[in-house]
């Protein structure tokens, strides 16, 4: 099977000469090497590095094409108030609109009146650097970011159930030395095909794969067991599964009864999702379910391992802890290569959240609302605990405040006009608020809408750390000049505190950032204390790496190694225990009904990422996915009346969206399913519903009610 990838299997084969970074997409972070061609670099395979091995999708090795002047924004844009067009600007003048926007807001409608959005693909020193000018610059409650809508459920669940959220609490190397993976709603052979390695070898090596996903995915296809539930049903699967467990006497109670608390919750909660009742509600036939409970169960060790198909709904938080409660019962978290794990999405999705973007956090994945963390990083900034604000909005309803109780914002490296929920909505909003800037590095659909453009640097151009799925701290180097008129993110975030009355606290050099943020993640549930730039560049190519929590170095001076596999001797609770937590099946926020008959699903494809704004401007990717398709399964097509190729309509309560049926038997019958990189009138995020989860608040982009429709030649 093509998985996108090419391949090396060993660290000992020749590197070119060059730089060694990473690729600038996927929480896998792979490593690459930039070898300089004379007008600018070229992508070279980096076999030494473990995640990868040298081996790099098509977008991966792709990646450099952005690179070029022709390819990127090179000058500030501002809004003509005479025209209304975007024309360029200089640097001064720009940011001088900027810091006034920002000021007049503030002035006239409070410090709350101002947000910040960020992006889970800002390095580990810009979103640090982005929360603190958002706290302290600005005053600010109002700041969030894109990884609110990749693994936010997740997280949820992990600090629930452990105390600590880190994507994978293990190497992803184990996946391959385990005895079955349990993986739900993850199609990595698209979505991050370097890590399907890991899969094969995990079935050369003896060992069993079931995937969970209403599509039969590239993915699936590697599977021993493909179970299709109907989308929004997750929840209810993972409970008939405890179900079974308990009931075939599976449950290893040493373990529940060693390390866990509440399991009489969790099992009670389990037991009223009876197999025949599960299969009603799924879709997914008993005999599978039992199937799927005797692989899981058969190996000493196993993994579940979950992404977004569980995780961006209304109950994704639940749904995850239901997972959780499986291999709680099962005896797999804190066992060698076993346990629960989280693929996180963005390529830095992990270390955006962990740095003080996310509304109700501070660096180290400290808590917001808790004093002694409040108290630890104000001494760090210098500024008294109770002049930072509180939590603020999560990432949608921060969107929809705009123009209401919002009425400035700043936006780093997203594109929500594409990506977020209700997507119409979102684009009204943004419309109507009072001042927009954005800094980014293309002219996405959002930064469109903006009255200021910053040009920003690419990963190529600045040296930073970002931390991929597994929490190893990685080091992208600068390996190349930008072109004339760009500014590095941190030079922005520089610039606009000191016309804003910030004069220090905010430097442009990212290795100074790093030096501060150790200090204010010390001590705390993520601790990058003991980290430093040469010590993350020393150890890059071990198998291990640095992983976090890795603490300042103690007493006698030793540095401390840091934690590639957590909860081992004990979890992050305060007894040391892991909390089972009762959950019970709901619908989704919006069944189907006799007007909206279907079930809408969205996802990716292997030659996009996220909203496009990038991949879309890569030739090769753009020919190998020139735009969205709607999946329709030949029961379904043959009753609307559509054919392969031909436009069809995809309509919910908030919209429609007009893209070519591809019609396949690896989706089911009452589902259809929308890729959502594309703009325009394809745009499957029209569709969606913004429906939020109350512990997460996660939109529900997963499943809503829809019609298809024939698009008549007059519509065309």
């Amino acid at each position: 099977m093509d998985d996108g990838t090419s391949r090396r299997d060993g660290p000992g084969e020749a590197e070119a000469p060059g730089t060694d970074t990473h690729c600038p997409y996927c929480a896998l972070q792979c490593g690459m090497r930039l070898v300089p061609d004379g007008t600018g670099v070229t992508v070279a395979e980096r076999p030494a590095f473990p995640v990868n091995r040298g081996a790099l999708c098509g977008k991966g090795s792709s990646a450099a094409e952005l690179l070029a002047p022709g390819a990127r924004l090179t000058t500030p844009l501002v809004r003509d108030p005479a025209t209304g067009e975007l024309v360029p600007a200089d640097w001064e003048s720009a940011l001088a609109r900027t810091a006034e926007g920002l000021r007049r807001a503030r002035e006239e409608h409070g410090a709350d009146a101002v947000g910040v959005f960020g992006g889970g693909g800002l390095t580990n020193e810009k979103a640090y650097a982005l929360g603190k000018f958002a706290r302290l610059v600005l005053g600010t409650s109002q700041i969030d970011y894109n990884g609110r809508f990749c693994m936010s459920s997740a997280a949820a669940a992990n600090v629930r159930a452990f105390g600590l959220d880190r994507g994978l609490p293990f190497p992803l190397a184990d996946v391959s030395r385990t005895g079955c993976v349990l993986l739900v709603g993850a199609n990595p052979a698209e979505t991050m095909p370097p890590a399907v390695r890991h899969l094969t070898r995990l079935r050369e090596n003896g060992g069993t794969l079931v995937v969970v996903d209403p599509r039969r995915t590239r993915t699936a296809e590697l599977a021993d067991l493909h179970l299709a539930p109907r989308p929004g049903t997750d929840l209810a699967l993972a409970l008939g599964l405890l179900h079974l467990v308990v009931a075939e006497g599976r449950v290893d109670q040493d373990f529940v009864d060693a390390r866990t608390t509440g399991w009489a919750g969790a099992r009670g909660a389990a037991m009223a999702h009876w197999p025949e009742l599960v299969e009603r509600i799924t879709g997914v036939p008993v005999p599978e379910l039992r199937r799927a409970v005797r692989l899981f169960c058969a190996p000493e060790s196993a993994m579940v391992l979950t992404a977004r198909g569980p995780e961006q709904h209304a109950k994704g938080t639940d749904t995850v802890s239901a997972w959780i409660n499986l291999a709680l019962a099962t005896g797999r978290p804190g066992r060698p290569f076993s346990g629960y794990g989280c693929l996180t999405g963005q390529g830095n999705g992990q270390g955006g959240r962990e740095m003080g973007q996310k509304a109700d956090q501070l660096p180290g994945y400290r808590r917001l609302d808790d004093p002694a963390a409040r108290a630890h990083v104000a001494g760090v900034w210098g500024v008294p605990p109770d002049s930072l604000p509180g939590p603020g909005r999560s990432a949608f309803e921060l969107l929809d405040a705009l123009g209401e109780d919002v009425h400035a914002l700043l936006l780093m490296g997203s594109n929500p006009v594409v990506s977020a929920p209700d997507a119409g909505r979102v684009t009204e909003r943004m419309r109507s608020v009072d001042f927009l800037a954005v800094c980014d590095v293309v002219l996405s659909e959002t930064a469109r809408l903006a009255d200021v453009v910053l040009p920003v640097t690419q990963w190529a151009e600045e040296t930073g750390t970002t931390t991929g799925l597994e929490g190893r701290v990685l080091l992208r180097r600068k390996a190349l000049d930008p072109p004339p008129g760009v500014r590095s993110d941190l030079a922005v975030l520089n610039s606009l505190a000191a016309r804003l009355g910030w004069e220090k606290g905010f430097p442009a050099d990212p290795e100074e950032v790093f030096e501060e943020l150790r200090r204010a993640t010390s001590g705390g549930p993520a601790d990058y204390a003991g980290l430093s730039y040469r010590r993350i560049a020393a150890t890059e190519h071990d198998e291990e790496g640095l992983h976090w929590p890795c603490p300042a170095p103690g007493p006698d001076g030793a540095e401390h190694p840091g934690t590639p596999r957590l909860f081992l001797d004990r979890f992050a609770t305060p007894d040391g225990r892991a909390r089972f937590v009762p959950v019970t099946h709901r619908p989704a926020a919006e069944e189907p009904d006799a007007a909206y008959p279907l079930r809408l699903t969205t996802g990716r494809v292997l030659a996009q990422y996220q909203s496009g704004a990038q991949t879309r401007r890569v030739a090769a990717l753009s020919a190998a996915a020139p735009g969205p398709y709607v999946e329709l399964h030949p029961r379904l097509a043959e009753r609307l009346g559509a054919a392969e190729g031909e436009p069809v309509a995809v309509v919910t309560r908030r919209g429609r969206a007009v893209a070519p049926a591809r019609i396949t038997r690896s989706i089911r019958a009452d589902t259809v399913f929308m890729p959502f990189h594309w703009p325009g009138e394809g745009r499957a995020n029209t569709l969606t519903h913004a429906a939020l989860d109350p512990d997460s608040r996660m939109p529900e982009f997963k499943v809503c009610a829809a019609r298809v429709e024939p698009v008549d030649a007059a519509d065309r």
